[in-house]
């Protein structure tokens, strides 16, 4: 067991942050990742599908990579081993991409929902994401079993069972000493899967339509998304003596760091931001400049501010305006978009919901069961980790992700056709 709770804990110090969360849209409109997402959605109802964007799978690719780097960092990135060139400084922020991701989810939310002729059916939004994200969720579970041995040795009993119940459920999130049990990166599962119940109701609100009024709501929802981390700052409420840092953990600070209510402003902004891409209507030209400033502005901030910014403000959001002028850079066709639309970023990006879930626990596993040494391939570690676990993530993606939306959509799809039917001889 000490071997594992030193595995886990010197990831722990990582942050155990982002996430990671990928875009799950499973209806008619393409996904971020350009892909038909029709299983689910009746013949009748169907739209017409909007452009791919794959510029923002690129993007994910480029982002779930970095997370995976985050957590188990090689000694190869560090500033000392590269003083004058590193990404280290991106790598050391990869908990700031959980806001990142959450932001592209409420983007492509809206991108594929918003105006359509035809409301919503929020029995069917549900299905087609329950059958988009549970399937390769379970599947971790079962994958991270000796991860639960190890956490009934290191938690109180009471606190072990509540989260063997919870978290099957996806509620882990919603409790803060439980938010990281068992897979510890799938908070960020929990915490979308509450934006998505509510996103049916937030898709039928009275929008604006006009640019400077969207805007206006997009920055609104930064800044007061930013006051419960200020709040923090200024407080102290876990009285910890000292500016807070991705070391500590504390009743507050967990929940700042991995509950739904955080991230719900963040998540509004990507509803907003997905608006204002259509109220805007940039060009070629006008995503370059967009593009190309955001790009511009995060490269700064990473390389020069973030060191002197409060952790708990950079990870609650402060970077999200930086961030949604790259969406809208990456969200149609230019050259900016074309460098990240290359073969093998999108042939991961499709993957990187898998890639997510699966790469620390196991990392974890192949370091605790020293598979590196046993193959002989060591030296090549952690680099040979990282591969397999990227083409683990394909694999799974393809025999497991897509064959189960598709099983699940075709039974609902049926199970759709007989309550009409039966509805219409009665």
């Amino acid at each position: 067991m000490g071997r594992i709770e030193g595995i886990l804990r010197d990831a722990a110090m990582n942050d155990l942050a982002p996430a990671p969360l990928d875009s799950p849209i499973y209806q008619p409109a393409p996904t971020s990742t350009g892909e038909a997402a029709e299983a689910l959605q009746p013949e009748a109802v169907r739209h017409e599908r909007k452009p791919a964007l794959p510029g923002l799978t690129g993007i994910r690719t480029l982002l779930a990579l970095t997370i995976l780097l985050f957590h188990f960092t090689p000694a190869g990135l560090r500033w000392d081993a590269h003083p004058w060139i590193s990404l280290y400084p991106i790598v050391d922020i990869g908990y700031v991409f959980v806001s990142f991701f959450f932001l592209i989810s409420g983007f492509i939310l809206s991108y594929n929902y918003a105006d359509r002729p035809v409301p919503m059916n929020s029995v069917d939004f549900w299905m087609a994401r329950f059958s988009r994200l549970y399937p390769v969720y379970l599947l971790t579970l079962i994958i991270s079993i000796p991860m639960v041995i190890n956490e009934y040795h290191v938690r109180p009993h009471g606190q072990f069972y509540e989260g063997v119940v919870l978290t099957p459920l996806l509620l882990q999130g919603c409790f803060p000493m439980l938010a990281t049990f068992w897979n510890t990166v799938t908070w960020t599962l929990s915490c979308e899967v509450m934006l998505y119940i509510a996103f049916p109701w937030l898709i039928r609100m009275r929008w604006p339509h006009s640019t400077g009024k969207l805007l206006g709501m997009f920055l609104f929802f930064w800044l007061v998304g930013l006051i419960p981390h200020s709040i923090y700052v200024l407080r102290d409420p876990d009285h910890l003596g000292h500016m807070a840092n991705r070391y500590d953990a504390a009743v507050w600070i967990n929940t700042l760091k991995y509950t739904p209510l955080p991230y719900v402003c963040t998540f509004l902004a990507g509803l907003t931001l997905g608006r204002l891409h259509e109220a805007a209507k940039l060009g070629v030209r006008g995503r370059m400049i967009v593009g190309l400033s955001g790009f511009a502005v995060a490269w700064f901030f990473v390389y020069h501010l973030v060191p002197r910014l409060p952790y708990i403000m950079i990870h609650g959001g402060l970077l999200t305006p930086i961030f949604a002028a790259i969406i809208l850079g990456l969200a149609g066709p230019s050259p900016l978009a074309r460098v990240f639309s290359i073969p093998p970023l999108l042939t991961i990006g499709t993957s990187t919901y898998c890639l997510y879930l699966l790469h620390f626990n196991v990392f974890v596993l192949l370091h605790l069961h020293h598979v590196p040494e046993r193959l002989h391939v060591a030296r090549f570690d952690p680099w040979i980790s990282y591969v397999f676990i990227v083409l683990l993530a394909i694999t799974v993606r393809k025999f497991v992700e897509r064959p189960a939306q598709i099983v699940i959509g075709t039974w609902w799809k049926q199970k759709r056709f007989e309550q009409k039917e039966r509805a219409f001889t009665a």
